[in-house]
């Protein structure tokens, strides 16, 4: 796929939504600029909460968000992550952070699993607040509602010929064939404005590698940003639940937690070795909320000293 020519898209009203654009898309922007880009992905909490409980987290999320795009960073909210049911980010963005909130450097997930209506409601209300990008998927087709799309590349076909102001992603996971997943991309029925990935870490990068290689091979031109999951802990409980989503690294971390090694050094370990390789695009997975800031601060001095990690 072509590299877009830069496009502006500004602040709109619900009046104004299908205007022309004005302004560049932040979130395109940076991933096309030299500077690195981390991101961080923060999950809305889920809808079978009390709503006190709730409550509480979405304070605690919003605190977050507000320092986050404080230190201009990007920041995506997932959509009804591993199948199960979570609030919709746009509501508690809006209500709780206010139309004052410069929203550019938001970037949503929105899923196949909801209503056409929906989805073009999402779509328009997410330019509405001033979201430049959303990123759009097909979601787990084997919980939850069915999908109102059966790709997401219908999906985004969809939005762009309502709501063409709108940048668009789509997902990408380098564990499956890299001549598949680039010519995917490279294929203008697509409508991917740039990519996101799967969650990777340093014990298994063959994957990447030849993902990497392919687009390179290939030329492609839509950006992208490379995720990194944060482990917490070796927990056997809670290993086995997250390989049910994604590939885990499961006898690697229980090693390397087990000789000592931190949470936030394994991680920082993991983005030392995408940079290594050339990828200083990345977002951060399932850091814990209240300590999410000073988590970060440790991440990224370790790498910015280059020093060597135990």
């Amino acid at each position: 796929m072509d590299r877009l020519s830069p496009e502006r898209t500004g602040r709109a009203g619900s009046d104004d939504v299908d205007a022309q654009p004005t302004d560049p898309c932040a979130f395109l922007s940076a991933l096309r600029a030299a500077e690195p880009v981390r991101a961080v992905e923060l999950r809305p909490p889920p809808t079978n909460l009390p709503e006190t409980k709730s409550v509480d987290l979405w304070i605690d999320l919003n605190r977050l968000v507000r320092n986050l795009l404080g230190e201009g960073r990007f920041v995506l909210f997932t959509d009804d992550a591993v199948g199960s049911r979570e609030e919709e980010s746009l509501q508690h963005l809006s209500a709780n952070l206010g139309r004052e909130a410069d929203l550019s450097h938001v970037v949503p997930f929105l899923t196949c699993k909801h209503s056409v209506d929906y989805a073009l409601l999402f779509a328009q209300r997410a330019l509405s607040l001033g979201i430049q990008a959303i990123t759009v998927t097909g979601g787990d087709e084997n919980v939850g509602p069915p999908r109102s799309f059966p790709r997401s590349r219908d999906l985004r076909r969809f939005i762009r010929e309502r709501v063409p102001r709108l940048r668009l992603g789509a997902w990408v996971n380098p564990f499956r064939d890299p001549v598949q997943q680039v010519d995917l991309l490279m294929d203008p029925a697509h409508h991917a404005d740039y990519y996101v990935t799967q969650v990777v870490s340093h014990h298994r990068l063959d994957p990447v590698d030849r993902f990497l290689e392919e687009a390179a091979r290939r030329g492609l031109a839509t950006p992208g940003l490379v995720g990194v999951f944060f482990y917490r802990s070796a927990s056997p409980k809670t290993l086995d639940r997250l390989a049910a989503f994604i590939p885990v690294p499961r006898e690697d971390l229980v090693a390397e937690f087990a000789s000592g090694e931190t949470a936030e050094s394994i991680c920082a370990r993991t983005l030392s070795s995408l940079r290594e390789r050339g990828v200083e695009k990345t977002y951060l997975s399932n850091l814990d909320t209240r300590r999410a800031s000073r988590r970060l601060r440790t991440i990224e001095a370790a790498i910015a000293t280059n020093r060597e990690l135990p």
